[in-house]
């Protein structure tokens, strides 16, 4: 072997068989040397707010560990203890077991929520509302309309293929949840040998949906623990927009799309890990703590804006506020986003 090292990679140049020792060595080398960059992380992002973007950004990235790694980590450590820690199985009793629909009208439910000057009145509403059957009524014509679906669902389907996409999407999603329920049909192929029905994708989409929206109706629980198990990717999707947001308020300084990102994934692992802080003070000691971590929070993202874009009180004050609406928001749509598409791909 001429060269020690490796000219290109600086590697070392060795023949030597890997020993068990040599390989718990290096797994424990490399450990010590993340468990560091990790303290100087948090030591930086804890008592510097700000400090460490500016860092990393101007090439002092070796003592620091990845920005978007780190917040990976922590968003999956609190979601983690989120989902461990919740009985979401308690949900489960009130699952809707029976795919009943159909409005339950109950008249002594209505009357207590109405005010009424004198007993008899109420009384004389009551008799009315009986008189009527109106909740009788209500399920009969929806029994007529599902025999009407459950004896037809190829002229049903057929019904709706006028309308737009989104429309036409739902009402075969129903149509289908009713096949489900009522005619044992838990394969798309079986439905399309028993009724004709045409094989496309839209129809495939439609049935999938209905699948997954009786599951989540009949395990709400599992349907919410899921749900959480996939919030940590959801904050990959809304931070990079923005991040275009924070682009666009300094857009006048000399900082490109991605020292934005870098600030904002740093700024979201310190929520992260304020959350995770709280979290377990709350369950060791029995108190609410949420409020005050949440404080300290927006204070700290204020000196973090002050102190990365260096710009006064006034200016930094409005671009805060306008920002945390942004990121509420954005925050509220990708949650509803998840949301609905957990619902039609559980």
């Amino acid at each position: 072997m001429s060269d020690k090292y490796c000219p290109n990679c600086a590697q070392a140049n060795s023949t030597k068989k890997l020993s068990l020792k040599d390989f718990f060595d290096e797994f424990f080398s490399n450990v010590l040397s993340y468990d560091s960059k990790l303290l100087k992380t948090l030591g930086a992002l804890l008592l510097r707010p700000g400090k460490i973007t500016r860092d990393y950004i101007e090439g002092k990235r070796v003592s620091y560990t990845n920005p978007f790694r780190f917040l990976l980590s922590l968003s999956i450590v609190y979601f983690l203890l989120m989902g461990l820690s919740g009985d979401f199985s308690q949900i489960d009793k009130f699952a809707d077991t029976t795919g009943n629909e159909i409005l339950n009208f109950e008249a002594d439910d209505v009357i207590q929520n109405l005010d009424f000057e004198e007993k008899k009145e109420a009384e004389s509403f009551l008799n009315t509302i009986d008189s009527l059957k109106l909740g009788e009524f209500i399920r009969n014509q929806q029994r007529k309309k599902d025999s009407m679906i459950l004896a037809h669902p190829k002229k049903e389907l057929e019904a709706v293929s006028d309308k737009g996409f989104i429309a036409r999407y739902f009402e075969k999603q129903k149509i289908f949840t009713l096949l489900i329920e009522n005619d044992t049909i838990y394969v798309f192929d079986d439905l399309v040998e028993k009724y004709n029905i045409e094989n496309s994708r839209e129809h495939r989409m439609s049935f999938s949906g209905a699948k997954s929206l009786i599951k989540a109706k009949s395990r709400p629980g599992e349907y919410i623990s899921s749900l959480i198990s996939k919030l940590p990717f959801t904050t990959f999707f809304f931070l990079p927009v923005f991040a275009i947001f924070v682009w666009l308020m300094y857009i006048r300084k000399k900082y490109t799309y991605t020292d934005h990102l870098i600030f904002s994934f740093h700024n979201q692992s310190l929520l992260f890990i304020l959350l995770i802080i709280s979290y377990l003070i709350d369950n060791i000691f029995g108190i609410e703590s949420g409020g005050i971590f949440f404080l300290i929070f927006g204070i700290y993202l204020y000196k973090a804006m002050r102190n990365y874009y260096q710009q006064g009180r006034f200016k930094t004050i409005v671009k805060y506020l306008f920002l945390n609406t942004i990121f509420i928001i954005l925050a509220i749509v990708g949650v509803a986003i998840l949301f609905t598409t957990s619902i039609f791909t559980f």
